[in-house]
C-alpha cells in the first residue's frame, strides 16, 4: 500500500492540478464510453472489493484502532468501521448501478417546431465531481460506481480516519477500470493527509471541477458551501422528525420510532425529534418514551413527556435544533397536525421527516405541507437512502433546491442540453 505523500515532500498545489487535468481529461472519455464498457468496469470492481475483502479488513482495523485510540466516539467508529457485511453491501451497490439504465444520452424531452426545426433535450454527463467525505470509507465505492455511470469523473477526498481503507477500496475500483480500459484518473484519490488539499478543490482547481459533494460533519459541510468556487450538492444538518398522529396505530409508531432512532444513531437520516399528538397522548406516549429508553436512547423530553416517564431528562431549546448523531432524541407532544408542521418549519432541516397515522387525509397533508427533500408516510426516516430509493447508492443527499434534491443519483449527475435539427431554417 502506497505510502501517504507529505506536504513537504511535494508541490501539493501542483499535484492536485495534475490529478484535475488528468481527470478531466477521463470525463471526455466517460463522457462517450458506451453502456457496455461502463458496466464491465462496475462488475470487475465489485468482484474486486469481493476477492480483497481480507486486504480491506486489515487496513480498517488498522484505522479503527487509530481511531479508538484518539478517543473517538463510538458512532463515529461506527461510521468507520468496515466487516463482511458492509463490504458485500459495497459491493451489491455497484451490482445494483450496473443494472441501472443508463443515463448520459437519454432523449427526456423532444418537440417540433412551427418552422419544422426538431428540438431534443438529452442527459449529459456534468463533467469532474469532486467528493470530500468524512470517516465513511464506502463512501468512496458509492461515488465512484455513481460517477462512473454517470459518465463523470471524480476525486476523492476521503478522512484522515479512513486514508488506508480509502487506499484499499480505491486499488479495486482501480483494476475495475484498467480491467474494462477506462482511464484509472476516472476514479482519482486524493493521495495525502494534507487538509491544505481540500481548499485546492474548493477553489475549482482553475476550472477543472464542476461540482462539489461535501459527505460529513456540520463543521465540513459549513466550510465547503462557505467556501466552494463551483456549485455545490449537500445538506448542513440531519435534524428529521417523526410525528405519531392521534391516528396512529401504536404497534406501528412503536415500531417505526425505535428503527428511525436507534437503527443507526449517527447516520443523516436517524430521527432527532419525536412529536406525538396530543390527541395520541394519553395511549401512546408512555410506551414510547419507555421502549425507546430501554433501548438505551437517551429521551430529553418537554414537561408532558417528563410526566410520562421519570428518566426522561429535561429538553432545552438548543436541542429542538440538534443533530444528536447519538441515541439521543428530544421529544415534544404536540396540539396536532398543524403544530407538528409549524415545529418541522421553525426547527428542522428539510431533510427527512415522517408523519405515522392512518388517517389518508392527514398524512396527505403532511406530505404536501413539509418542505423537506423527503417526507414519508407510515415508514422509517432511515429510509434516507439513495439504496433504499432504488438507486444503488447515492453521492450524498441534497437539501437544496436546485439541479438536485434528496438522494443524489445517476439521474442527479447529469444536466443537459439540446439538440436542434433543422433543414435549412434561418431566423427571419
Amino acid at each position: 500500500m502506497n505510502a501517504p505523500l507529505k506536504a513537504d515532500d511535494t508541490d501539493l498545489a501542483a499535484l492536485m492540478a495534475d490529478l484535475a487535468t488528468k481527470a478531466r481529461a477521463a470525463a471526455r472519455v466517460l463522457a462517450l464510453a458506451p453502456a457496455e464498457q461502463k458496466n464491465t468496469a462496475l462488475a470487475a470492481m465489485a468482484a474486486a472489493l469481493r476477492a480483497s475483502a481480507p486486504k480491506l479488513l486489515a487496513a480498517n482495523a488498522e484505522d479503527v484502532a487509530e481511531a479508538r485510540a484518539s478517543s473517538a466516539t463510538p458512532a463515529f467508529v461506527d461510521r468507520l468501521a468496515l466487516n463482511d457485511a458492509r463490504i458485500e453491501a459495497m459491493a451489491a451497490g455497484l451490482d445494483v448501478v450496473r443494472g441501472l439504465d443508463d443515463p448520459v444520452g437519454k432523449v427526456t424531452e423532444r418537440w417540433t417546431r412551427p418552422n419544422g426545426m426538431t428540438i431534443e433535450r438529452v442527459r449529459v454527463p456534468l463533467g469532474v465531481a469532486a467528493v470530500i467525505f468524512e470517516s465513511r470509507p464506502n463512501v468512496l465505492a458509492d461515488a465512484g460506481a455513481l460517477c462512473l455511470k454517470s459518465g463523470n469523473a471524480v476525486i476523492l477526498r476521503g478522512g484522515s480516519d479512513s486514508f488506508r481503507s480509502c487506499q484499499a477500496i480505491h486499488a479495486c475500483l482501480t483494476q475495475g477500470l484498467r480491467e474494462a480500459g477506462l482511464p484509472e484518473a476516472a476514479i482519482s484519490l486524493v493521495p495525502t493527509r494534507d487538509r491544505a488539499a481540500v481548499g485546492l478543490l474548493l477553489s475549482g482547481l482553475d476550472g477543472r471541477i464542476d461540482v462539489i459533494v461535501p459527505r460529513g460533519g456540520k463543521s465540513l459541510v459549513a466550510r465547503v458551501e462557505a467556501e466552494a468556487r463551483v456549485p455545490v450538492f449537500a445538506h448542513l444538518d440531519g435534524n428529521n422528525h417523526v410525528f405519531v398522529d392521534k391516528a396512529a396505530s401504536l404497534d406501528m409508531a412503536k415500531t417505526i420510532v425505535l428503527n428511525a432512532k436507534m437503527r443507526r444513531p449517527g447516520i443523516c437520516g436517524a430521527a432527532e425529534t419525536l412529536l406525538v399528538d396530543k390527541a395520541a397522548a394519553p395511549a401512546q406516549l408512555k410506551p414510547l418514551v419507555g421502549m425507546l429508553i430501554d433501548a438505551g436512547c437517551e429521551v430529553r423530553g418537554d414537561t408532558d413527556v417528563q410526566k410520562a416517564d421519570a428518566r426522561v431528562t429535561p429538553v432545552t431549546e438548543d436541542d429542538w435544533a440538534t443533530e444528536f448523531e447519538a441515541p439521543i432524541i428530544a421529544a415534544k407532544v404536540v396540539g396536532g397536525l398543524d403544530e407538528a408542521i409549524a415545529h418541522i418549519e421553525r426547527y428542522g432541516s428539510h431533510h427527512t421527516d415522517a408523519i405515522v397515522t392512518d388517517d389518508a387525509a392527514a398524512a396527505a397533508r403532511f406530505l404536501n405541507e413539509v418542505d423537506s427533500a423527503i417526507v414519508l408516510h407510515n415508514a422509517s426516516t432511515q429510509f434516507a437512502d439513495g439504496g433504499e430509493f432504488g438507486f444503488g447508492a447515492e453521492i450524498g443527499i441534497a437539501t437544496g433546491k436546485f439541479h438536485a434534491r434528496g438522494p443524489v443519483g445517476v439521474e442527479q449527475l447529469t444536466s443537459f442540453k439540446y439538440r436542434v435539427h433543422g433543414t435549412g431554417q434561418t431566423r427571419p
